[in-house]
Formats: structure tokens, sequence, C-alpha cells
């Protein structure tokens, strides 16, 4: 018995009954040779750190464009708090803490530049539309490795593209849209936690709202301070699941429209604020400019691949995967003058 197998035989033994088994894995695209040391979610993980997507992370907005000072949390930060709550709410359910973080790692690797605004306006220009949990998938199954993908399993590809809800229900009653597995629905609930926490505490860094504001009704239940509403949804989501028997994630009703109010007040008094949206607004005319341009010149920097798909959608791939310094960098150079002495 190899080092991978007796890893395997630990699952069986020691997870719950209802946790996604490495061994169980309903497999990949293309099939492979198991590793003699990592399990397959294992080997999915560590494809995802490594891979171009994951890095580029590091220099997309989360919320605040470019913003002055060190603690903002970006794409990458936020990625990283994810898999954080997702791994202590798996490991506290005996549930596969290889998958979740897995999932939770690539869940946000096809974000556009500039935030939801930059997803906003390729939606507006892509024919077909265009989300980022589905140019996620783009990215770890055509784009990654010059077009070959990372050929991950299929529980971390259906985790990752049913990661995202918007502004709809986290917990839906449609089996069709949660994902098919625990971990997937656990970084579902993790990704709203994550960043409802984390945007607060960047909101008020930026002086655009001040902590009195948050409704009472909110904080009498979650608490007021950062690490106490984290955790309160954490040990809700827990104890809730386990009441339930495992049968599927779940949040106990109170503090679950606690969670759905502080999300509103977000999108009420934060991401549609004139002064954080002024310089995003901005930034769907760099987006959109770029890409008139560049469907007129791909030259080589448009991929070929994937074989088959449109010019469009394979501009729509270079834009979704720059950086926002590149795609500022990009723009300057193409529009602007330069002043020669």
């Amino acid at each position: 018995m190899n080092i991978r197998q007796q890893i395997e035989e630990a699952e069986r033994k020691n997870l719950s009954p209802r946790a996604c088994l490495s061994a169980k894995s309903r497999g990949r695209q293309r099939p492979e040779q198991p590793h003699p040391i990592r399990t397959a979610f294992q080997r999915d993980r560590d494809r995802i750190i490594h891979s171009k997507s994951f890095r580029r992370l590091k220099h997309k907005t989360q919320v605040f464009l470019s913003p002055f000072g060190d603690h903002y949390r970006t794409r990458l930060t936020h990625t990283l708090e994810v898999s954080q709550i997702a791994r202590t709410i798996a490991r506290a359910l005996r549930l596969n803490e290889d998958l979740t973080e897995a999932i939770a790692l690539g869940h946000d690797l096809g974000h556009t530049p500039f935030g939801h605004s930059g997803e906003e306006t390729l939606n507006e220009l892509l024919p077909g539309g265009f989300h980022h949990s589905e140019q996620s998938l783009r990215v770890v199954d055509k784009l990654e490795y010059e077009g070959k993908g990372l050929n991950l399993t299929f529980e971390v590809r259906d985790g990752i593209l049913k990661h995202s809800k918007g502004r709809g229900e986290i917990f839906d009653d449609d089996p069709e849209e949660m994902p098919a597995t625990l971990e997937g629905q656990i970084v579902r609930v993790s990704d709203v936690i994550a960043y409802v926490n984390h945007d607060i505490d960047d909101a008020l860094r930026a002086g655009l709202i001040k902590e009195e504001e948050i409704p009472a009704k909110i904080t009498d239940i979650l608490g007021k301070h950062h690490a106490t509403r984290i955790d309160r949804l954490v040990l809700d989501v827990v104890e809730t699941s386990l009441k339930n028997g495992l049968e599927r994630i779940a949040m106990s009703q109170k503090i679950y429209q606690a969670l759905i109010d502080l999300r509103d007040f977000l999108y009420e008094k934060v991401y549609f604020n004139s002064a954080a949206r002024e310089d995003l607004n901005k930034t769907k005319k760099v987006i959109r400019e770029l890409y008139e341009y560049l469907l007129k010149n791909p030259g080589d920097m448009v991929k070929e691949y994937p074989k088959g798909d449109s010019l469009e959608r394979r501009v729509g791939d270079f834009i979704a995967g720059m950086t926002d310094s590149y795609a500022l960098a990009m723009y300057e150079k193409i529009f602007l003058p330069r002043v020669r002495f």
C-alpha cells in the first residue's frame, strides 16, 4: 500500500459517511494514473495553486480599485479567507478538507480585472454574456497550460461552477443549482461569510461607512467585531448542518437572515456607493475600448485556443485574465499619447 492509498484508507475510517472520498471521485475528463503520494483532490489543489491564473489574483480588485494602503483585500486574499473559513467548517463536520480547499482556491480564477465592474462590462459585451463562475470553470478546463487545462476532477469542477449565487439564495431549493457535494456547498456559503465580513472591514477602513451605521438588528445577532461575526456564522453552519444529519449544509433561520441583511446593507452602502464606484465606473470605458481594439487587432495577444471558439470569446478570455495594472498599462500604451523630450 503506497502513501496515497494510506491517505485514502484514513479518509474511509475517519471522515463522515457523508464526506466525498478521494478514492470515490467521479474522475477527470481525461483519465490519469493515480499519484503515489497525493490523492486526486490534493493534486487538484496543487495544480490550482501553481497555475498562472491563481498568481494573477493578487493584482485583481476585490472592491476597492488600487487602494492606497497595504491592508485592503485583493481577489487573492479574499480567496485565502474563503479557503480558511471553508476548511474550518469541513474539518468540524469531518468532511473532505482537501476537496473543500481545492474548490475554494479555484472558485474565483475567472474573475475579471476591476472586480464586478469588469464582470458587468464583459457581460454586456460578449455574445452569450459573461459570469465569473462559468469563466473560472473555463479557465481550469480550457485556458490554463496553453489550452490544455488543468484536467481537474468532477467534484472540484462542479464546486467551482456552482459556488456563486449573486444576490440570490445561498441555499437554493433546486438541487441542480447547488454543488453536488457537501464540500462544494461549504465553499458556497463560506464565500459569502468571507466577503460580507472583509468588505465591511475594508469599507470601514476607507471611511465609506461607520460602525454605528451597521443596523442593530445585525450586530445584536452577529456581533460588532469582524472575528465575532465570522465565528458566530461558522458555528451556526456547523451546528445546524449537524442537526439536520448532514443532509445538506445549512444555517438557522435567525443567523441566515442576519447574514442576508448584512449582505443587503453592503450592496446599499458600499457596492452601490457612488464614491466606491466612481473609479470602477471609469474602468468600464477601459475594458470596452480594449475589447473593441482587440477585436480589430488581435495580433499575438489573443490566443488561438480554444479551437472553434469565436474571436469575441477569445478576446473576452484575454481581458478577463488581465490584472488591474496590466489592463491599465495596455490601455495607456494603446490610447494615450506619450510625451517625448
